[in-house]
């Protein structure tokens, strides 16, 4: 076991359930198809990181035939805060000391920027990768703090602003990884450096 986790969270690839604002511009299937590309860009990534053990959280079934020979849960909580509070929490009683969370909507994450997440908890307490839209692709911590998952603005534009001063306020310290864009709607996806893939789409 390493001291280093990194939680993946991802929904089923189910037609009609992933990415549902952006389905509503460019319809079902478009949008299955853009999120199975992004699904497959975050197993290939977080497979190559090297030092860290990986715990995947599927949104309603475990899918046995990605992360082969990885621990696999199913997300558990009345929201999304809950959801990962809880499988943060779970990391951090199994004895893991830096833990990473990350969604699976980034077309740019790499494996050493999954590296890179955990070397910054070596020196700090939290780490968060800001997202363009306001809220973060990643969150970062080397002690369960649950007051990061507790009444926050998720799917908002103040969510890294309400979170990063919150983490300060409470006197720990907070450093962040380069600015990234997830893909929500028709916007992000244009913007996205996978857009050359679905020209046909726009």
């Amino acid at each position: 076991m390493s001291e280093n986790l990194i939680i993946i969270f991802v929904k089923n690839v189910t037609l009609g359930k992933v990415k549902t604002r952006l389905a509503k511009a460019i319809g079902d299937d478009e949008a299955f198809n853009v999120y199975q590309y992004l699904f497959n860009i975050t197993e290939s990534e977080s497979l190559k990181v090297k030092n860290s053990d990986l715990h995947i959280y599927f949104s309603d079934k475990i899918i046995e035939s990605v992360w082969p020979k990885k621990e696999k849960f199913i997300q558990s909580g009345n929201d999304l805060g809950e959801r990962m509070m809880n499988a943060f929490e779970f990391g951090f009683k199994k004895g893991y000391k830096h833990i990473i969370g990350i969604g699976s909507d980034l077309p740019d994450l790499k494996a050493e920027l999954l590296d890179l997440a955990i070397k910054k908890l070596k020196t700090s307490d939290t780490v968060m990768g800001p997202s363009f839209d306001g809220g973060y692709y990643l969150i970062g911590m080397k002690k369960f703090m649950p007051f990061l998952f507790q009444n926050k603005p998720w799917s908002e534009n103040n969510l890294l602003k309400i979170t990063a001063k919150e983490i300060l306020q409470k006197g720990y310290s907070l450093d962040k990884l380069p600015l990234l864009n997830d893909i929500d709607n028709i916007e992000d996806l244009k913007n996205s450096s996978i857009s050359k893939f679905f020209k046909s789409i726009f």
